[in-house]
């Protein structure tokens, strides 16, 4: 599973040295203490601080303030994890070996902007900005909002292994898995959903093979989604 963890950072051009990846401890987050922490004003985790730091585009934030931030965000009173999007995004279709022409990076940026104003963790729009960042070689700015993917990444990664319902990676959003898995370099293959709130995603590597599949919990993401939205129980 160390492989694999160091080849997700690989093939998102990570910022941060593979002994940083190496490192990263995975465990099951404790959601309660979490949501407590992020509402706490004298903590070095209050939400509020935690999102100026993320937009102010702070590059001093580690692991553990990634890792309240992400999972901070369900606890947030503007947090949907199905909130539409306006288009369908694929999130494997704008590699380097895309080219654009300088009309569509702009196109693809302006849009991708707007959307992670709406949403500061729609990943799959992140993606796609910071390659038509790179391909209208503003290649600083590129690299901030890479610096910001790779970390939101490990902390979905810290949650567990995926290898088992026990050890699921836990996302805030559904479209997380998707992306996650297509920075690894895997293509969906299948997406089975497990009582009471597991969902097991299989894979197929480049070159279509299958190389079996991973675990998400999704239960925390659910319990608030129909806290807020409980008719639609």
């Amino acid at each position: 599973m160390r492989s694999i963890i160091s080849l997700i950072f690989t093939l998102v051009l990570c910022l941060c040295s593979h002994a940083q990846v190496n490192k990263l401890k995975r465990e099951k987050p404790d959601l309660e203490k979490l949501r407590l922490e992020t509402l706490d004003s004298k903590s070095p985790y209050y939400y509020p601080r935690l999102m100026q730091e993320f937009q102010r585009n702070d590059t001093l934030m580690k692991i553990d303030k990634y890792r309240h931030l992400y999972l901070g965000y369900m606890f947030q009173e503007d947090y949907n994890p199905y909130r539409s999007n306006q288009r369908d995004i694929k999130y494997n279709v704008l590699t380097s070996s895309n080219q654009l022409t300088r009309q569509e990076c702009d196109s693809v940026i302006s849009y991708a902007e707007k959307a992670l104003a709406d949403n500061p963790f729609n990943l799959g729009e992140m993606v796609m900005l910071i390659n038509a960042l790179r391909q209208k070689g503003k290649t600083n700015l590129a690299n901030i909002w890479q610096y910001k993917l790779n970390y939101l990444l490990m902390a979905i990664v810290s949650t567990g292994t995926g290898e088992d319902e026990e050890n699921a990676w836990y996302v805030i959003e559904p479209q997380h898995e998707y992306v996650l898995l297509n920075m690894m370099d895997y293509t969906v293959d299948d997406h089975v959903f497990y009582d009471p709130s597991y969902e097991y995603i299989t894979v197929k590597d480049s070159e279509g093979k299958s190389k079996g599949g991973f675990y998400f919990n999704i239960g925390p993401l659910l319990q608030e989604y129909y806290r807020k939205h409980p008719d639609e129980l």
